[in-house]
C-alpha cells in the first residue's frame, strides 16, 4: 500500500462540501483501505473564510480557488460550488495542472459537458459526476459502465425531490400548489427562490446528462424541452384519479422507434397508479430505465441533501483515486452515435385535455370534428354540464405534439369552447 497520501482540493464547503469533508475525516481508515493509499484534504476554497467550519482546519481554508487548483501537488479536485463560472474555469485549470475532477455541477455539465470531457482527455485526467444527477442514487455509473454493452431505449424518471414533494402533497392531501410549496419551503425542501425546481430547469439539466450517456450522443440543456409544474391544480389531480393515475414531474429521454434520433423533455404528466414511479413519495427520486437486453430497471433513493449527495461524491473520489494509483483513467464521454435531437413537436404521446364548453347540443360533435381534422384520435370523452356551462374531458390516443397543438389552437376558435382548462400528457403506459 502506498503511504504518500493522495491530496484532495475541495471547492465549496456548503451543505454538500461540508459533508464531503466530514466523511473524508471520519472514514479515513476505510477510504485508505479501499483506495490503497491515504487521502488528505489539502485545501478548501470558500467565499467566506471567517465562517466556522466544524472539523476543518482553518489553515486549509482559502478564498483563492484558482491558486489552490494550480498548486501542482493536488491529485483530485472536488467541485461542489455549482453554477457556470468560476466552476468551468476552475475545472479546466485543474486538468491543466494535473488534477482529475469530481463534480456535482449538473448545470455546467448539461451546458458544457462536451468541452469539459475534451479537456479531461487532452490532459489525461478523469471527470466523474455521479452526484450531478439524483443525489445518492447510483445512476451515472450503471448507465456508463454496467449497461455499456446494452442498448438503452428509454429513461423515465423523477429527478427533483422538491417538485415530487409538492406534487405528492397535492395528491395525498388535496392541497393547492401554493400551500404545498409553502410546506416544502418550511421543511427545507424548497429554496427561498424555487424557480429552478418548480419550472423544471434543474430536472432539464439532469435530463440532458442522462440522455447523453444513455444514447451515446451529445445532448445539451438547450435541446431539452422544459415545462414547469406551477400550473398543476387540484382539479388536475381529481381528473388523474378518475383515470387511475397520479401526476409527477418527469424527465423523459427516448430513442426514436427507428433509432435515428432521440428526444429529451421535462414536464408534468399523468402516470398510472400501477407504474413503479407512481409510488415514489415525498422528496425521493426514482429513475426507470428500459434497455433492450436488461429489460426494465428502476433506481430509487434520496435525490438531494448533504449526506446523500456527498455519498455519490465520495464514490467518485474513490474511483478516481484508484485510477490515479493505477496510472489510468476511467470511461470518458461516449458520443459516437451523433444522433440528432428531435423537437418537441415530433414527440408522440397521449394527452388529457379539459375544456370549458357551452352546455348545448352539438358541442361534442364540433369538438370531435376538430380532433379528426388534425389527425388526433380520441380514446375517451367525459362531459358534465349544469346551468348552460359544461366541462368536457378528452383523452386521446397517441399523437404528435405538433398535431395536438394545432388541435388546441383550432378548439380555441370555436364559439362553443369557453376555454382550455388544462392540457396534460399521459405517460408510462
Amino acid at each position: 500500500m502506498r503511504t504518500r497520501p493522495l491530496k484532495v482540493a475541495l471547492l465549496g464547503c456548503g451543505v454538500v462540501g461540508s459533508e464531503v469533508a466530514r466523511i473524508m475525516t471520519t472514514h479515513a481508515d476505510d477510504l485508505t483501505a479501499r483506495i490503497g493509499a491515504p487521502v488528505e484534504l489539502a485545501g478548501v476554497a470558500v467565499r467566506r473564510p471567517s465562517k466556522v467550519r466544524e472539523g476543518i482546519d482553518p489553515a486549509l481554508v482559502t478564498t483563492d480557488a484558482t491558486a489552490l487548483v494550480k498548486r501542482g501537488d493536488i491529485d483530485v479536485v472536488v467541485e461542489v460550488i455549482g453554477g457556470i463560472e468560476p466552476a468551468r474555469s476552475l475545472i479546466t485549470t485543474a486538468f491543466e495542472h494535473g488534477a482529475s475532477v469530481v463534480s456535482a455541477n449538473k448545470a455546467l455539465l448539461a451546458q458544457d459537458g462536451a468541452a469539459l470531457h475534451a479537456a479531461a482527455v487532452e490532459h489525461g485526467r478523469d471527470l466523474y459526476y455521479e452526484a450531478a444527477v439524483a443525489g445518492a442514487i447510483p445512476l451515472i455509473r450503471p448507465l456508463r459502465e454496467s449497461l455499456a454493452g446494452d442498448k438503452v431505449n428509454r429513461v423515465l424518471g423523477i429527478v427533483n425531490g422538491t417538485t415530487n414533494f409538492i406534487l405528492d402533497k397535492m395528491d395525498s392531501t388535496g392541497a393547492g400548489y401554493q400551500e404545498a410549496l409553502d410546506e416544502a419551503t418550511a421543511l427545507g425542501y424548497a429554496e427561498a427562490d424555487p424557480t429552478a425546481d418548480v419550472e423544471g430547469f434543474d430536472a432539464a439539466a439532469k435530463a440532458a446528462i442522462l440522455a447523453g450517456i444513455a444514447f451515446h450522443t451529445r445532448v445539451r440543456l438547450d435541446d431539452v424541452y422544459r415545462e414547469g409544474m406551477t400550473e398543476v391544480t387540484a382539479a388536475d389531480f381529481a381528473s388523474a384519479k378518475e383515470m387511475g393515475c397520479t401526476i409527477k414531474l418527469l424527465a423523459i429521454c427516448e430513442r426514436a422507434a427507428d433509432g435515428g434520433s432521440v428526444t429529451a423533455r421535462v414536464h408534468p404528466a399523468m402516470i398510472p397508479l400501477d407504474h413503479p414511479l407512481a409510488s415514489v413519495r415525498g422528496a425521493y427520486n426514482a429513475v426507470f430505465v428500459e434497455a433492450e437486453a436488461a429489460g426494465q430497471l428502476m433506481f430509487y433513493g434520496p435525490g438531494a441533501g448533504g449526506a446523500p449527495t456527498a455519498s455519490a461524491v465520495l464514490g467518485d473520489l474513490v474511483a478516481v483515486c484508484r485510477n490515479k494509483l493505477a496510472e489510468s483513467t476511467g470511461p470518458g464521454e461516449s458520443a459516437y452515435t451523433q444522433l440528432p435531437v428531435s423537437p418537441m413537436g415530433e414527440v408522440v404521446t397521449r394527452y388529457h385535455i379539459s375544456l370549458d364548453v357551452a352546455d348545448k347540443p352539438g358541442v361534442l360533435a364540433q369538438v370531435a370534428t376538430v380532433f379528426a381534422e388534425h389527425g388526433v384520435s380520441i380514446d375517451t370523452v367525459r362531459q358534465q354540464g349544469k346551468d348552460g356551462e359544461a366541462s368536457l374531458v378528452v383523452v386521446t390516443h397517441r399523437a404528435a405534439d405538433a398535431a395536438l397543438t394545432g388541435t388546441v389552437d383550432a378548439l380555441r376558435k370555436l364559439d362553443t369552447v369557453r376555454g382550455v382548462a388544462s392540457i396534460m400528457r399521459v405517460e408510462g403506459e
